[in-house]
């Protein structure tokens, strides 16, 4: 399997593609500058040498044509990057991790997007894709870090069963996360905004916290 990650030069894109290259699944992580992109990938291959991860950097054009892809973008470009990659981006399952989020003192607070969620906006600029929602409570660090023991659940919440089906998948090859249905897109406001109060709580006990539900 062939994934693109879309601006995944940040530490959200790079945590995911350490976690799928690790399952063995083929990376490419893409940035508006390729260059950079290719020195990520160095630093990111060079920090696991024991791992083999099959990680390349190009630019955002080239991880486009993967076969599934993750928008890993800050949340107020995310719309303006795959809008541009509409040709490419066409029937494929498409995932935004993208959070709308401010920091204000010690605190985190959720903004509300055009659409209600930076997934709806998304799927609203793509509507030949199918989106999918996914990746949003996770901590950036322990993400990238391989060693870290990270155990956490992903909502992933989509109005295309295909792309259910397939971020579900995706998610359940990667060690330490167990992928969750939470319904349809409409479910992304919510799972975004909650993302803030993970974080806060992050700040405040100087953690790197979870999200794990019980009884399922």
């Amino acid at each position: 399997m062939h994934v693109g990650i879309l601006g995944g030069t940040g530490p959200a894109g790079r945590g995911v593609a350490v976690r799928l290259a690790e399952a063995g699944v083929r990376v490419t992580i893409g940035s508006r500058d390729a260059e950079r992109a290719e020195r990520v990938v160095a630093d990111v291959v060079a920090r696991w040498p024991g791992a083999d991860l099959d990680v390349h950097g190009a630019d955002n054009e080239e991880a486009a044509a993967a076969e599934l892809v993750v928008v890993a973008t800050p949340w107020d470009s995310a719309v303006a990057t795959v809008r541009s990659l509409r040709d490419p981006l066409s029937g494929k399952v498409v995932v935004s991790m993208a959070n709308a989020l401010v920091k204000e003192g010690r605190e985190m607070l959720a903004l509300i997007p055009p659409r209600g969620s930076v997934a709806a906006a998304v799927q609203a600029a793509l509507p030949d894709s199918l989106v999918a929602a996914a990746f949003h409570h996770l901590p950036a660090s322990e993400m990238e870090d391989l060693e870290s023991g990270l155990e956490a659940d992903v909502l992933v919440c989509a109005d295309h069963p295909e792309a259910t089906a397939a971020t579900v998948e995706l998610v359940a090859k990667m060690r330490g996360l167990r992928p969750l249905d939470a319904g349809s897109l409409n479910q992304a406001a919510a799972i975004e905004a909650f993302t803030a109060v993970c974080i806060t709580l992050n700040i405040r006990h100087k953690a790197h916290s979870t999200l794990r539900i019980l009884g399922i």
